[in-house]
């Protein structure tokens, strides 16, 4: 297991924080995900053998926020 803070542009709420979080939860390979609306970054521990940051990203992004 690997993990990386990913910085999430966008948020504004506590239900912001809830949506990346349950997008994250969803990528395969991702075991934990917890979200800071403060700091506006998304610390990840996922399983690099089944996905990668890119895929991640994608996700945050279909979501309507950024994830540069």
């Amino acid at each position: 297991m690997e993990t990386i803070d990913l910085k999430i542009e966008g948020m504004t709420c506590g239900g912001c924080v809830k949506s990346v979080t349950r997008v994250l939860a969803g990528v395969a390979g991702v075991s934990a995900a917890d979200v800071s609306l403060e700091e506006g970054r998304a610390h990840v521990t996922y399983d690099p053998a089944k996905t990668g940051v890119e895929a991640m990203k994608q996700a945050v992004e279909r979501a309507g926020y950024k994830a540069p």
